[in-house]
């Protein structure tokens, strides 16, 4: 272990999925944390030495996320499984989960385990699980902390089902807000329908200007750089709304400040208008600030866009009249762009 290792703190990382070049370095973190552990004096079996060692299996079953510090190092990682796969053993149908949460012992205590288990949250996000489950051991009372502090919930029911080698608890964490609309990440391939859908949204309420026809049509470029969600009918597959929010880290418009999390181009297909679906995404954006730590949610939005500020009303956001700026437009004419915030854990 290095100096620079033993320096590492939250600041320090960056969350990625694993490359395979990576493989033995982060099955040996998986080792070194395991030993230094509450269970590290128990002997390990064969089926759980392997568990750990195959970190290509684990990333078939989902994806491995790692920690790496500032000289590349791994100082942590997290395997994000999907439900009804090899090594998932809690999850039901809907659901992923995440197994073997590790930190290397000379980076403990930075709050890397937080880091690494928001990002777990943020995947399962984005494949439009349920919720995410992990079990842990009894005796890993400050890995339940953690996890309760998170939003996880005890699902006791589970706990028989576990089979692990040590008593074990497990905990749950639901991510969708509705039985009959699921919110995940924008497939490639769905681009030019969630292009077309918030541009007949957009048009129906707001006069476009050619310019921001063009940003708002421009999906699949913002997606290479931000994320786009969808709202797809649970049964049906329906495209039913979208709505684009900054990669971690970063923001999409000049009203984000330090700490918040801003929004743009929520858009809901005319079909599928007053079933809420605005309300879910909105409500979505929330729990993704929530799951990245940020405190507060922002937004710009037009004067004209008075179902728009409806439903900001209705949800909390207050106008932040400091924030906003007049819009020109080429000819010389313009708007007042408004300003909304609220903060992410209000109830």
């Amino acid at each position: 272990m290095t100096n620079d290792t033993a320096r590492t703190s939250a600041a320090d990382v960056i969350v990625r999925s694993i490359r395979p070049d990576e493989a033995d370095a982060e099955a040996a973190v998986i080792v070194r944390a395991f030993a230094a552990g509450p269970y590290g004096h128990l002997p390990k079996s064969a089926e759980r030495a392997a568990f750990e060692a195959d970190t290509a299996g684990r990333a078939a079953d989902g994806t491995v996320l790692v920690a790496s510090g500032a000289d590349g190092a791994i100082v942590g990682t997290a395997s994000v499984l999907r439900a009804g796969t090899r090594y998932s053993r809690v999850a039901r149908a809907g659901e992923a989960e995440v197994r073997l949460i590790s930190v290397d012992p000379g980076a403990q205590g930075a709050g890397l385990g937080a880091v690494l288990t928001r990002a777990s949250l943020e995947t399962a996000l984005e494949w439009g699980s349920s919720a995410l489950v992990l079990d842990t051991g009894v005796r890993n009372t400050r890995a339940q902390a953690l996890y309760e502090r998170l939003g996880f919930v005890r699902d006791a029911e589970r706990d028989a089902a576990v089979g692990a080698e040590v008593d074990s608890v497990v905990y749950r964490r639901r991510l969708q807000q509705r039985d009959d609309v699921m919110i995940r990440r924008m497939r490639d391939d769905e681009a030019d329908a969630v292009a077309g859908l918030v541009e007949s949204a957009y048009a129906a309420d707001f006069e476009l200007s050619d310019g921001y026809r063009a940003d708002i049509v421009a999906v699949a470029e913002r997606a290479r750089d931000h994320r786009v969600w969808v709202a797809v009918d649970a049964t049906t597959g329906e495209l039913l709304g979208t709505a684009s929010t900054p990669r971690a880290g970063a923001t999409m418009s000049p009203v984000a400040r330090a700490g918040e999390l801003d929004f743009r181009f929520l858009g809901v297909a005319p079909g599928a208008r007053r079933r809420g679906i605005g309300e879910t995404l909105v409500q979505h954006v929330l729990l993704l600030a929530r799951i990245r730590g940020l405190d507060r949610v922002v937004l710009n939005t037009g004067p004209d866009m008075l179902a728009a500020q409806r439903l900001y009303d209705r949800l909390g956001f207050d106008r932040l009249h400091e924030r906003e700026y007049r819009f020109v437009r080429p000819d010389g004419s313009g708007f007042q762009m408004l300003a909304y915030g609220r903060d992410a854990d209000a109830a």
